[in-house]
């Protein structure tokens, strides 16, 4: 949701000092990647276009398109994997590089200025504009400044918040991530490199942990219904696991593959030469998670069988989207090209302001023309909410973001000269 596709390796590394040529058809674990930016991008859109469709009743509607529309929110755990693999990577290498460990000081520090101040400003004019019982209530502004409210079970339907914010419990969870990214990480590390482990095997026990933590998002939607139903549990961070998890260990098999070891880069290659076969796989899982199996339509989850069924369908959409881009070369490929050009570029990193803005451009939008709940055509609505709310992403990325997240450099630390200029290879 909010990923750059940055992770650029740390100067002091060991491989710094000594680069190895890789092989070009490797998969790329820093920089950015233009078709990560475009499935953020589709993402995006998708979840926009989920929003129009249930606001002018469409997805509610009975036949194919209908089922289609009302599981659009399937953006949202595309992001989650993407914020997996993008985050996890720099901890990666560090277990199977011997790269240094991330500051978490910075890391934590970078998020915050990626996210929060955009953030704020959406909660402001939502709040001004629709929070009329709310608008003087110090606690009100306290969870939606700090994104508390997913928490908050009796202040709000289930996380929910005010209107013109209903789509941030998941940028709650993503924050929760974001907190417990490095604890996880260390807890994986010291599984993976204990009694001196060589590559492969940290590699293979990282791939393990990993996916423990994916199995206890059921067992968590389990106990979600046991003994009583809890349906705020639905938007904590456990019940996502299954979401992130397959993000993550792209992460570990892309580090892997570019160590020299033959497994993971044959597994990254047959994984780029199916990139259709994995697209069209995604596909028939959203069909199939747009019928019944998954539950009625836009009424959260209605039983534990229909949650475990939509958590393993969108579970495999998302990683058959994103792998072929995770570990596809750094250039070229049916990913790169239909993904990775410039207009999508660019829809990609304005993302995450379109995510924010989505629901105020919404509302705003039908109260001018004057539409009721669940009423009008869709392609009339769409076209100009997603125009305008493209025009208030353009400005926010420029006049907010970008500004926002060049704050880090008053707090991370200056980069040394002299121990720059001594890793510098000799002449």
């Amino acid at each position: 949701m909010t990923e750059t596709g940055s992770s650029e390796m740390s100067a002091s590394s060991p491989r710094a000092e000594n680069p190895r040529p890789v092989s070009p058809d490797l998969p790329a674990t820093g920089g950015r990647q233009a078709s990560l930016d475009g499935l953020r991008a589709i993402a995006a859109f998708g979840v926009l276009l989920f929003h129009v469709s249930i606001e002018t009743g469409t997805a509610l509607r009975e036949g194919f398109l209908g089922g289609i529309l009302s599981r659009g929110e399937v953006g949202v755990p595309i992001f989650f994997t993407l914020s997996g693999l993008l985050l996890y990577r720099p901890w990666v290498r560090v277990v199977l590089e011997d790269s240094p460990e991330p500051d978490t000081r910075i890391y934590l520090w970078k998020r915050l200025f990626r996210i929060m101040p955009a953030y704020w400003l959406v909660v402001v004019v939502a709040l001004l504009l629709w929070a009329d019982g709310h608008r003087g209530d110090l606690w009100t502004w306290t969870e939606m400044l700090f994104l508390l409210h997913n928490y908050d079970i009796d202040h709000w339907w289930y996380g929910l918040g005010p209107q013109g914010l209903g789509q941030m419990w998941s940028l709650s969870v993503e924050v929760a991530f974001y907190l417990t990214l490095p604890i996880m990480a260390a807890a994986l590390r010291a599984f993976a490199t204990r009694g001196g482990a060589p590559v492969a095997i940290r590699a293979r026990r990282l791939l393990i942990g990993l996916a423990v933590f994916g199995g206890l998002s059921y067992v968590y939607t389990v106990f979600e219904f046991h003994p009583d139903y809890r349906p705020w549990m639905n938007i904590w961070l456990p019940r996502s696991w299954t979401f992130f998890v397959p993000g993550m260990m792209l992460a570990v098999v892309s580090v892997w593959a570019r160590t020299g070891a033959e497994g993971p880069r044959r597994f990254g290659r047959a994984v780029h030469a199916s990139t259709g076969s994995l697209w069209l796989i995604a596909a028939l899982a959203y069909v199939i998670a747009a019928t019944p199996v998954t539950g009625a339509r836009f009424v959260g989850i209605d039983g534990m069988w229909t949650g475990l069924f939509e958590q393993i369908l969108y579970t495999t959409v998302a990683f058959c989207l994103v792998a072929p881009a995770a570990l596809g070369p750094e250039r070229g490929g049916l990913s790169a090209s239909v993904l990775g050009g410039r207009t999508m570029s660019y829809l990609g990193r304005v993302s995450y302001s379109v995510f924010l803005w989505q629901f105020v451009v919404l509302y705003l939008w039908r109260d001018f023309t004057g539409q009721a709940t669940w009423t009008g055509d869709l392609v009339l609505n769409f076209v100009p909410v997603a125009g305008l709310t493209l025009l208030m992403a353009h400005l926010t990325y420029r006049y907010v973001e970008e500004p926002a997240r060049r704050l880090i450099r008053y707090v991370a630390p200056r980069p040394d000269p002299a121990k720059a200029a001594a890793l510098q290879p000799a002449p």
